[in-house]
């Protein structure tokens, strides 16, 4: 069965097994591409019939990643109005994602 662990990052929690490819957000500035990249909140492990449950992290455990490229979101636009009294607003926000390759689970 595939090996696979549970990380948070950012706020988020995302599933990883090695190979995969996903996008998280920049935390940390200024990696470039080809730079190493460690999940070190893992907060399960899983591997076929046997998992290890973190309280709240598992001790030991990490996740080696690499940056394939820092990339930016689709631009989302905040519009606030108030009714009857003539305020509108718009504001737009692209968030800063790094595109990360997971390379290896360590327990």
């Amino acid at each position: 069965m595939s090996e696979y662990a549970i990380v948070q990052h950012g706020g988020k929690q995302y599933r990883v097994a090695p190979g995969d490819e996903l996008m998280v957000e920049r935390t940390e500035p200024d990696l470039e591409k080809g730079d190493s990249f460690l999940f070190e909140r893992v907060l399960f492990l899983g591997s076929g019939e046997t998992a290890r449950v973190g309280t709240p992290v598992v001790d030991g455990a990490l996740v080696r990643a690499h940056v394939v490229a820092p990339v930016r979101g689709d631009k989302i636009i905040v519009f606030k109005k108030k009714r009857r009294k003539g305020y509108k607003k718009t504001q737009g926000h692209r968030q800063n994602y790094y595109r990360v390759h997971v390379d290896a689970i360590e327990a």
